[in-house]
């Protein structure tokens, strides 16, 4: 029995990527790993996100190229940046930066209640393997055919959906698509779709070694 539904992803409709993104992405870059003060996600704390991250990743005027892009290329309306909330902090234009001991690939969708479309761009200059961008996926259980790859609108997560537990394993998930990491690439995508980093790489503690991106969130409005 399907419990998901399914659709075609469309490169341009429920997806899109920009290399060469910003023309000063190396100071923002810089700019970032030199920041003080971080948000500790798990393992430290029993946060859906992994690694560490802090607020304020790119410039007003910075943060109007990527948004111009997106509404552009994606044809949607203007966009409404995630705000904080009694829900707690929000992620919009935040760095996140997560070593290979601190995450793996975790498929999920993000909150219906908080955002339409999410992005990511990617910073590090010289990551060691491109697989560690962002896949997407469809829900494959055990000895079942492969079901659905988004989250209906009238759930708030996968969770929600009937006859879905309420952990997900990532075992439970088959990618279908995967958008390799290419230093200043931005993927753009709609956020009902499940998807996750497809993995992260850096053993040591040095931030400059470990997978780094700044992540946005938006509304659409109108």
């Amino acid at each position: 029995m399907s419990r998901l539904p399914f659709r075609e992803l469309i490169q341009g409709q429920d997806y899109w990527i920009q290399d060469q993104a910003l023309s000063n992405a190396l100071e923002i870059a810089q700019r970032c790993i030199a920041k003080t003060t971080w948000i500790l996600g798990s393992p430290w704390r029993p946060e859906p996100w992994p690694g560490m991250r802090a607020p304020g990743a790119l410039t007003p005027e910075e943060l109007l190229t990527v948004e111009t892009y997106v509404t552009t290329h994606l044809d949607v309306p203007n966009l409404t940046p995630q705000s904080d909330s009694e829900a707690g902090l929000s992620g919009h234009n935040h760095i996140q930066i997560c070593g290979g001991a601190e995450g793996v690939a975790r498929p999920h969708v993000d909150s219906a209640r908080i955002c339409d479309y999410a992005a990511v761009l990617y910073l590090h200059p010289s990551p060691p393997t491109g697989h560690c961008g962002t896949s997407f996926y469809r829900l494959h259980l055990p000895g079942e055919p492969p079901d659905g790859n988004y989250c209906p609108k009238e759930y708030e997560s996968l969770s929600e959906v009937p006859g879905l537990p309420r952990e997900m394993d990532p075992t439970m998930f088959e990618e279908i698509l995967e958008t390799p990491y290419v230093f200043n690439r931005l993927v753009a995508y709609k956020s009902d779709l499940i998807h996750s980093a497809t993995g992260y790489f850096g053993w040591d503690h040095a931030l400059a070694s470990k997978r780094m991106a700044v992540v946005f969130f938006w509304k659409v409005g109108f």
